[in-house]
């Protein structure tokens, strides 16, 4: 059966094409996640449970980004393959159990100085081990990615999060019960990672064992801390209005805050899923130091922004015509006096849509350390004005808030991909004088 499972995941006619849509459908089930579960959650449980549920999953995403230790841009674009997927696995390992530790801290942390109830804090410490085998897998997906078989990761991907969602939903449509829902859907989850991306995962390396090694751990931690950190803070920056909420005002705000959000966190995830495909092509066109390969790269980059801003365009046309009416119906709740903050929401998830893209590139030409300058910056500008922003001005403010971060974010990698693209230009051009 394990060998039937591979031998389906692998079936293709032109692999290529099936990575790329593979690639959309691994982003779009990913993306509909939430909205659905919450469409479900706050009609069977209520609009409590279903803040409870969106700040489990704005912790988890953070969580998530410990366990991967920004690593896949890095070893997706690894051509040369400095390092084995045996210590690219040993190194995820390491991660995935200081996540883990991380995310009891939180929960303690929140038992302790939020007044988490008991509930509250298992939910959230459940929903980070759906984001544990995520980061997980993730080791896995990047290997088969160096190995041209992006389509099989990206299935393998769609199903679990398929079964994710059916699962949740199906347990909270015939029991009501947020920590019941979260427990059968980390249990499936479990066993579909088992059954694709760890059964296929044996057809593209001699040994699955991780290796531990000292210096290639070291010298991992070092390669990808910067990664690490930008992405941390990358996430941390994108969701410090849902922790200030979390942390000031109560769960049904939060609820209604990412039910107006939820576009925006759509159009994060598939930005990340639409970049993945470019890592390996990005890093043959920018190693190769010739003029027509560096002329194509800018074409493909120009394209990609193009792409962005078509996106913000359509995002806003929505928002101020059939977006409310859409998402009141969506999660059965009146939201039809938010139109502001849901056009303000937007533009700041199409800013963000141009961070990741940018923090992409710069993975790729590997001067990755800049990205804790332009993230680091952001993040303690939000811990300096989350509170007055979130306390003094509630849901307009907590909108505003996003988008001034993630626009600054956009500008401050803009301005490092430029200087870099143009040194890279004038290096190219003084080889070929």
């Amino acid at each position: 059966m394990l060998d039937a499972i591979v031998r389906l995941l692998e079936k293709t006619n032109n692999v290529n094409r099936s990575s790329y849509f593979w690639n959309a459908v691994s982003a779009m089930v990913l993306a509909m996640q939430s909205p659905v579960i919450l469409m479900v959650m706050n009609r069977t449980n209520g609009t409590t449970d279903a803040g409870i549920f969106s700040i489990a999953i704005a912790v988890g995403n953070l969580m998530m980004y410990v366990g991967q230790y920004g690593l896949r841009r890095f070893q997706s674009s690894d051509i040369n393959e400095q390092y084995s997927f045996r210590e690219y696995h040993g190194m995820r390992v390491i991660t995935c159990a200081l996540m883990m530790i991380a995310c009891f801290a939180y929960c303690a942390f929140g038992r302790q100085f939020r007044d988490y109830p008991g509930d509250k804090s298992l939910v959230v410490f459940l929903v980070c081990m759906l984001k544990l085998f995520q980061a997980y897998t993730d080791v896995y997906h990047g290997h088969m990615q160096q190995r041209g078989r992006l389509d099989v990761a990206t299935k393998c991907s769609s199903i679990r999060y398929a079964a994710e969602i059916i699962s949740y939903c199906g347990t909270l449509l015939i029991v009501p019960d947020l920590v019941l829902a979260t427990w059968i859907c980390v249990g499936v989850s479990f066993v579909i990672m088992l059954l694709t991306t760890i059964n296929a995962g044996r057809y593209y390396s001699d040994s699955l064992a991780p290796v531990f090694s000292a210096e290639k751990i070291k010298s991992l931690a070092i390669d990808g801390f910067p990664l690490f950190v930008s992405m941390f803070l990358n996430i941390y920056a994108g969701n410090a209005p849902k922790y200030a909420i979390d942390a000031y005002l109560n769960d049904d705000i939060q609820a209604v805050f990412n039910m107006i959000f939820m576009p925006a966190f759509v159009i994060q995830i598939i930005a990340h899923f639409i970049f993945n495909p470019i890592l390996t092509t990005y890093a043959v066109l920018w190693l190769a130091e010739e003029k027509d390969k560096f002329a194509r790269l800018i074409r493909l980059v120009k394209k990609q922004c193009l792409l962005v801003l078509g996106l913000l365009a359509a995002a806003i046309a929505v928002a101020l015509t059939i977006g409310l009416p859409v998402l009141s119906l969506w999660f059965g709740t009146d939201l039809s006096g938010y139109k502001t903050e849901l056009c303000i929401i937007m533009f700041g998830g199409a800013m963000l849509a141009y961070s990741v893209y940018f923090s992409t590139i710069i993975a790729i030409i590997r001067v990755q350390r800049s990205l804790i300058i332009c993230y680091g910056l952001v993040s303690l500008l939000s811990l300096a004005i989350s509170r007055s922003f979130v306390v003094g001005h509630g849901m307009i403010g907590a909108s505003v808030l996003y988008a001034v971060l993630m626009t600054i974010l956009a500008l401050a990698l803009f301005i490092v991909v430029l200087r870099n693209f143009r040194a890279r230009a004038s290096l190219i051009n003084s080889k070929h004088c």
